[in-house]
């Protein structure tokens, strides 16, 4: 990674935040010796916190491995990880959320003590980067505090099977950095019997609304009542440019989540756009090299590449919980946000740092190959400042707009619209939501 990158990234998060409130309540505690020997009964009644996930099998294992580490070194309070939805059963402590979770979570009343209230309350100190503009801004409040702990942040990138492209007589050592390129690189791979060039997970957020950002392109319009704009130019270019692609067998769609992922990692298809998180579980599974570049660009569009958006899954706290079991909570918060975790979780889930500690690492030499995905991401994140046009927004992660943008990218794939009306409708239908 260039100086730039990390300058930059440094500057869109900001310094390392500890609240004053928290390092003096920290300063205070030797004080407090007395009510801590009174708090030892109500602290000695919590024998565990729970924390549930849908992270899937891999990025699962690999959670538990972090949690394993934190018990072995605080038996009092133990964590036990579950794979389940947060609503089969009992509010959980501690929860890992993604989108689609989301709606039904923060409906109705409040489930969820926010995360900068717990550290606060605990004492503990709480170092994380600011938020970055290019981060959805889902787990913050109204006061850019952290309600909930961002653990599983990236960024697409361009995932790519190495001998499939020497194979081609591609470099794989200089994969394609435009739409252009690639679209040389796929007509390689057919001609050599490639079946299936190219695929991409997550089509609504990697090939519209982060392709939106990535261009300083806007994805929604701001205002008393928000609403789509992708269908400008560069939208219908882009989708009828894939659009041609699906029907000359270039492009094969999978579903709307992560299913092209496990299809790549079977070598089945060549070239992958997803989240950069599945760098790791790739190198895992997958029987081959995996190359890793950055998101292609459009090379005829006048100031791209701007910059990607960073999106995931969030770490919520259960409201309505013990005080002991807050102090559990924040202890576990402190032990995922130290130098060792951090480092641990990029290597092995992929996910982009959440502090300082965690972005020195993915500079490091020694670990170039494992967070090669990560400085990548990083880079397209920082490439240049963000703008009040590529910068995140909650709107689209709405159950009813992601599901807009889905349902009328298909009816392109399958040939029912052309781009510009289907932009147009996802559009239209996005004003007439309440």
């Amino acid at each position: 990674m260039n100086i730039f990158s990390r300058t930059a990234l440094l500057a869109a998060f900001g310094a390392v935040c500890v609240s004053p409130v928290m390092a003096a309540a920290a300063k205070s505690q030797p004080a407090a010796k007395p009510q801590a020997s009174r708090a030892a009964p109500a602290d000695a009644a919590v024998k565990e916190v729970e924390l549930v996930h849908s992270l899937g099998a891999d990025k699962g294992e690999q959670l538990q491995k972090l949690v394993d580490r934190y018990n072995a070194t605080n038996p009092a309070v133990k964590v036990v990880v579950r794979e389940r939805r947060w609503n089969d059963g009992a509010l959980p402590d501690m929860m890992i959320l993604g989108e689609r979770d989301l709606p039904g979570f923060l409906s109705g009343a409040t489930r969820y003590r926010p995360l900068h209230q717990v550290m606060k309350d605990a004492g503990e100190r709480f170092e994380t980067l600011r938020a970055p503009a290019m981060m959805t801004p889902t787990p913050l409040d109204s006061a850019n505090r952290l309600v909930a702990l961002p653990v599983g942040l990236s960024t697409p990138v361009m995932f790519y099977n190495k001998q499939a492209f020497r194979d081609a007589g591609v470099d794989p050592d200089n994969a394609p950095k435009t739409w252009q390129a690639l679209q040389k690189t796929l007509g390689q791979l057919v001609a050599h019997g490639a079946t299936c060039p190219y695929t991409t997970a997550q089509p609504a957020w990697i090939l519209v609304e982060n392709m939106s950002a990535w261009h300083n392109e806007p994805v929604v319009s701001e205002g008393k009542r928000a609403s789509l704009t992708i269908n400008g130019m560069l939208e219908v270019k882009h989708v009828a440019m894939l659009s041609s692609w699906v029907k000359a067998r270039y492009l094969h769609l999978f579903g709307r989540d992560d299913e092209a992922t496990e299809h790549f990692a079977k070598g089945e298809c060549a070239v992958l756009t997803a989240p950069s998180a599945a760098f790791p579980t790739l190198q895992r599974q997958a029987g081959f090299e995996v190359g890793v570049a950055t998101l292609p660009y459009h090379e005829d569009y006048y100031g791209a590449p701007q910059n990607t958006l960073a999106d995931g899954p969030a770490m919520w706290i259960g409201a309505g919980k013990k005080p002991a079991e807050y102090k559990a909570i924040a202890r576990f918060v402190s032990f995922w946000l130290s130098s060792e975790s951090q480092v641990e979780w990029q290597r092995t889930a992929g996910y982009l740092p959440l502090n300082r500690a965690g972005l020195l690492a993915s500079e490091s030499r020694l670990l170039a190959d494992d967070l090669a995905a990560i400085r990548i991401g990083v880079q397209q994140l920082t490439h240049k400042p963000v703008s009040s046009v590529s910068r995140a927004s909650s709107y689209p992660q709405r159950a009813a707009v992601r599901r807009i943008i889905e349902e009328e990218l298909e009816s392109v794939w399958d040939d029912r619209k052309p781009s510009k009306l289907a932009l147009d409708n996802a559009v239209s239908r996005s004003r007439a939501l309440d």
